[in-house]
């Protein structure tokens, strides 16, 4: 029904903040240099874009930016979910308007307790259902503290107009699941490096992966090496890489990744309060490892 490529590498890419605003001009200073690592496309508005602190018009605005400093041929995948139905749909369709090609959308999870397997699969099926653009599934369990089940997105993959799923519980026994259960054709995306080696040798199509706004070229070569059969490289280049994922996920968070970025010639800068940035400490830790993995040269 839609024709988007999710073949590839997508860094999830953080929104710059000056002065706790916006600065939109360092935001497509770093789509402009991010479009020159072989990536496939973008994703704006995920976790690590701090979406949940941005307003309805920032957001609308972030992803106009983001459009116009991509080229035609690089498709933007904008995280719209909201908690409602309705207004995901308005979101979402607002994104197309602005030239958002895909929606990528977290499970509802305020009332947690009541997003039953059928509550989940109504919402996306009715957000599905009314937008102009694809939907992408996101199962993201560290933040929303739920998961979504393979049975689950076995039934949603038969939707005509969801084409796939961004899966960052990092946990290889259900992204194998998902690979087994789906519709032919659904496209199943790593949303961790720490298993992007694995997901790819077990059939996933590409990632969307945080390590990505940091180490672009790096990661398009996993993908690259595994694609060719070239899986001692694709080996030791993932290993090498662990450190880096840990550091700029679960270790030091957005302030990490923030970090690391300044570090590597895109801007960064400091998460929006009440995020903290990272210490110096941390800062030092994070240059460590980054040239312990042969990311960065040392001074």
């Amino acid at each position: 029904m839609h024709n988007i490529n999710l073949q590839g590498i997508f860094p999830p890419i953080t929104t710059p903040f000056e002065n706790g605003q916006v600065a939109f001009d360092k935001l497509k200073t770093n789509v402009e240099k991010l479009n020159r690592t072989g990536i496939t496309g973008i994703v704006v508005l995920g976790s690590n874009g701090e979406y949940v602190y941005l307003s309805e018009k920032e957001k609308r605005d972030v992803i106009k930016a983001v459009v116009e400093a991509a080229p035609d041929n690089m498709p933007v995948i904008a995280g719209t979910a909201c908690e409602s139905v309705a207004e995901t749909i308005r979101l979402t369709c607002d994104s197309a308007e602005l030239g958002a090609r895909a929606a990528l959308l977290t499970t509802p999870h305020y009332y947690g307790g009541k997003m039953t397997d059928e509550a989940i699969f109504r919402f996306y099926s009715d957000v599905a259902d009314s937008i102009p653009i694809p939907a992408l599934l996101y199962n993201v369990p560290k933040f929303t503290h739920l998961n979504l089940t393979a049975a689950t997105v076995s039934r949603l993959s038969k939707h005509p107009n969801i084409v796939g799923i961004k899966d960052s519980s990092g946990n290889v026994n259900l992204l194998g699941q998902y690979l087994n259960r789906s519709e032919p054709g659904f496209n199943i995306l790593v949303g961790t490096a720490g298993i992007l080696f694995s997901g790819i040798t077990m059939g996933c199509v590409g990632g969307i992966v945080a390590l990505a706004n940091v180490a672009p070229e790096a990661c398009v070569q996993i993908l690259a090496f595994a694609k060719q059969g070239r899986f001692e490289e694709a080996r030791r280049l993932q290993l090498q890489l662990l450190p880096v994922n840990n550091a700029v996920t679960a270790t030091y968070g957005i302030g990490g990744l923030k970090a690391a970025m300044d570090m590597l010639g895109y801007f960064g800068g400091d998460p929006r309060l009440p995020m903290l940035p990272a210490t110096q400490q941390e800062r030092a830790e994070v240059r460590e490892i980054l040239i312990q993995a042969a990311i960065l040269i040392r001074e």
